[in-house]
């Protein structure tokens, strides 16, 4: 008995969390009300409090969602594949885009100086740093132990590696300066002078 009622309240706490989804994702974190998010369920805001103390609680377990799905679709598609590490890396930029548009929250939260106010949002985001230097760092040392890469820092190199693509996206998610098609056409432009350098051959 107990047993199912725990079973019935987790899944109650998910569909809460993925209407919350929505609803964050449409209004953002700031202009979203626990009244919104009841109405959205058609329940009390008492209902929604039983299971979640805050909007802050609410959130935060949305934006852990989207990363946990982010990363386990990095790792899906890219890190677990037999591809070229070459075209890992490349893969790992279109991925992580591609899916950082669909997951607006946790887009926001990695991007929204004002939810820096926020100690769990900064959490996760050293948490997907640290994991996301350690995916880079995992394609690099494939790519060395294959004979494709010749690093002399590792670390570096995928700390290098992770700015550069930062700044791709601040041109795709803050500026819209480019399309997602064009900002493939200038992540191949990166990754030619990563590879290869600037120096004529």
């Amino acid at each position: 008995m107990e047993n199912h009622l725990q079973h019935r309240k987790e899944t109650i706490k998910e569909h809460i969390i993925k209407v919350a989804t929505s609803i964050f994702s449409k209004f953002g974190f700031k202009k979203t009300t626990i009244d919104d998010i009841a109405q959205s369920l058609g329940k009390g805001k008492s209902s929604i409090y039983y299971y979640f103390k805050s909007k802050e609680e609410i959130y935060q377990e949305v934006i852990h969602t989207e990363m946990n799905i982010l990363t386990g679709e990095i790792r899906r598609k890219v890190i677990d594949t037999d591809d070229h590490p070459k075209d890992k890396l490349r893969n790992y930029v279109l991925t992580r885009m591609r899916y950082l548009q669909e997951l607006v929250n946790f887009n926001e939260a990695l991007r929204n100086d004002y939810l820096k106010n926020f100690a769990f949002v900064e959490k996760i985001r050293e948490r997907y740093d640290e994991q996301e230097h350690q995916m880079i760092s995992h394609i690099l040392q494939e790519g060395v132990d294959k004979d494709v890469f010749t690093l002399k820092d590792q670390d570096f190199a995928a700390m290098a590696f992770v700015t550069a693509m930062k700044g791709l996206e601040v041109a795709l998610f803050i500026k819209n300066e480019y399309s997602f098609d064009e900002l493939k056409e200038r992540l191949d432009e990166m990754l030619r002078i990563i590879f290869y350098g600037l120096v004529k051959r």
